[in-house]
């Protein structure tokens, strides 16, 4: 077991990679802090992690709220006793305009991209030290990697988790703190058909996603369960050398 023994976070956890990372992290022995905003969804994954033979609880949260991104930290340790494994999976699709953007919509997109994750981790530092290190992981995107002209806000936001994490890992590595993010591509999610149906863009749903299939050499959007595993890589002994790194979970669409 990769995770044994080992208490970890999750955020975003009810559905998609969050909810597929929980069960995973679980399954190789974690016990899991699930954490969504959508409480009863959160409490089906921690059901579900517990009903397998495995330890879950989960915790309900708004994370546009400083004191609830830090709570979350507490819960875990309380709830289990300390922390190694944080995975900020939080995050917003954001507006996808630019000229008459609402700016509501983008505080939000950057609050929950960048300020919740920011403070959710140096909340988690300090547990983090008293178990003799750890590992934090982000989710950031392909499009904070490469432009995405769908959604420049997102794109803009994810950028600045790569930097962020980058920066965060050079500063703490001698902690032995490891920081890493999961960059995925489209992930067959709820979250995809928010960028495929954007009201701004000049195309519809098929044509995005048939134009979408083309920039991905495997053909196809990926699989919640496959950025999970990536996730699991890198929060695991495995990855014990790894720290700060992005890495692309994206059917080859940064390789283009």
């Amino acid at each position: 077991m990769r995770l044994k023994n080992k208490i970890a976070l999750i955020t975003a956890a009810a559905s998609g990679m969050g909810r597929a990372g929980a069960l995973l992290f679980a399954k190789e022995g974690a016990k899991v802090v699930a954490v969504d905003i959508d409480s009863g969804g959160a409490e089906a994954v921690a059901q579900e992690v517990t009903g397998a033979g495995g330890e879950a609880i989960a915790v309900a949260a708004d994370l546009t709220k400083d004191a609830e991104a830090k709570r979350i930290v507490h819960a875990a340790v309380d709830g289990f006793g300390g922390l190694d494994v944080v995975w900020n999976h939080v995050g917003h699709p954001g507006p996808g305009r630019i000229e008459g953007v609402d700016m509501a919509d983008y505080e939000l997109a950057m609050d929950l991209n960048i300020r919740s994750v920011m403070v959710t981790t140096a909340e988690a530092l300090p547990a983090l030290r008293a178990r003799g290190g750890g590992s934090v992981l982000f989710t950031a995107s392909i499009a904070g990697l490469a432009g995405s002209p769908f959604s420049p806000i997102y794109s803009a936001a994810k950028y600045g988790v790569v930097g962020l994490m980058q920066s965060m890992a050079c500063r703490y590595a001698p902690e032995n703190i490891r920081m890493n993010a999961v960059c995925p591509a489209p992930i067959d999610t709820p979250m995809l058909n928010v960028f495929l149906q954007r009201p701004d863009t000049q195309t519809n749903r098929e044509e995005n996603r048939a134009r979408m299939m083309q920039a991905i050499p495997l053909g196809r959007v990926g699989r919640p369960e496959e950025v999970a595993a990536a996730a699991l890589f890198l929060c695991s002994e495995e990855a014990s050398f790894i720290t700060g790194v992005a890495l692309p979970v994206d059917g080859g669409y940064v390789a283009k």
